[in-house]
């Protein structure tokens, strides 16, 4: 609790012993009293400088001593437990501070994931209107058309010598021509008008706001999904030689889960592969002029992972991993990309929400687990794990 220290002794002296005791990690903290025959203000001063707590002189007076030793032992005593108290109340401030950034990152997630689908979901019914009403004349049309092509061989059947005006006319607009196009005019329509409606029904199944609640679905489905809506970021561009998306997919039964939640989750790791490999091919032309040695590429696999007893189906769970080939990151940048707020891109292009939101909807949410494994100039790999099955009492909200 307390050393009371002489200053004239063999071998080392006073001064030294003290000045070795508060070097020490395990004997700083406790409390010096030097007594001494030293009277002297500069040995008093010396040894108050070395971190003595008092300094008493001889001849000592017993009930002094006793006092002042008495009045240091209190000292410490109240000193300890107000840093036992401070230390309390510093872990008590930290957890409140955890906690207001998770209200905010999930306030934030909420509104985000709110207005994303709805905006979404008024995309696609304002183009799924028009667009089945196209789609439902096709037939029609390519009927009438039939007809009417019909109609000019019968007449010309029944003509064989038209008057100088129809032939002219039928040079004109190249009737043969017409003839052979116009089902081939129509098939493409049709394949067009069919290509919409997959990226309409792609939209309506992102927001998925009609399947708040835990669904059985196709993960597969989901992802293609986020695919399509990204497929314009993976085309190769003027500057850009696009990215190859590598797909590896197991057997996968229906899975419990948030769909749209989850679907957000895809979008964000896919969303920042992206920006990554993006990033390294203009870093790579600014350096190295153009082309780049390796074929940008994002990997996505997908596996069932029985739990440890076949008769135990409740433990099996699913496991997607998202890699790309972009430049990695730090061991430091690593370990933070799932805090709050924490981002590597300029200011106004992230807001550092994406991971840490994604790693609340695949932890908190489902149950599961979302891991990172990267190095620097060696890609980086996300994997998804979640169960096949979810037990509602545990993550309902």
């Amino acid at each position: 609790d307390m050393i009371l220290l002489d200053i004239m002794m063999p071998g080392i002296d006073g001064f030294e012993t003290c000045r070795r005791l508060k070097a020490s990690e395990r004997t700083q903290d406790i409390p010096v009293i030097f007594m001494t025959a030293l009277s002297d203000a500069v040995d008093k001063v010396k040894g108050l400088k070395l971190g003595a707590v008092d300094y008493i002189t001889k001849p000592i007076q017993h009930e002094e001593v006793l006092a002042r030793i008495q009045v240091h032992l209190q000292l410490r005593y109240l000193n300890q437990t107000l840093e036992q108290q401070v230390a309390e109340r510093t872990a008590d401030l930290t957890r409140a501070l955890e906690n207001l950034k998770t209200a905010q990152v999930q306030l934030v997630q909420s509104e985000k994931m709110s207005s994303l689908g709805q905006l979404i979901a008024g995309i696609a019914h304002e183009i799924n209107n028009p667009m089945n009403f196209i789609y439902g004349n096709l037939q029609p049309a390519e009927t009438d058309i039939k007809n009417l092509l019909k109609l000019v061989d019968i007449l010309l059947e029944a003509n064989p010598h038209p008057t100088p005006e129809v032939r002219e006319k039928i040079e004109e607009i190249d009737l043969e021509f017409i003839r052979e196009d116009l089902p081939n005019l129509l098939s493409s329509m049709r394949v067009g008008a069919e290509r919409i409606r997959e990226i309409v029904l792609s939209l309506r199944n992102f927001s998925r706001l009609d399947e708040a609640d835990i669904k059985q679905v196709d993960l597969h489905s989901g992802i293609e999904s986020t695919l399509l809506i990204l497929q314009n970021r993976l085309k190769a561009r003027c500057d850009f030689p696009g990215i190859q998306v590598v797909k590896d997919y197991g057997q996968l039964p229906e899975v419990e889960c948030y769909p749209g939640l989850l679907n957000q989750v895809f979008m964000n790791i896919l969303s920042n592969a992206i920006d990554a490999l993006d990033g390294a091919m203009q870093n790579s032309k600014s350096v190295r002029g153009e082309g780049a040695d390796e074929v940008p590429y994002i990997r996505i696999a997908t596996e069932l992972l029985e739990g440890d007893k076949p008769t135990a189906r409740t433990r099996d769970r699913v496991r997607i991993t998202i890699a790309d080939n972009g430049p990695g990151m730090t061991e430091r940048v690593r370990a933070k990309i799932f805090d709050a707020f924490f981002t590597t891109k300029a200011i106004g292009k992230g807001t550092g929400l994406g991971l840490s939101i994604s790693y609340q909807i695949v932890v908190d949410r489902h149950k599961g687990k979302l891991e990172c494994n990267s190095t620097l100039d060696c890609g980086a790999e996300f994997a998804i794990e979640i169960p096949v099955r979810q037990i509602v009492s545990k993550i309902a909200d």
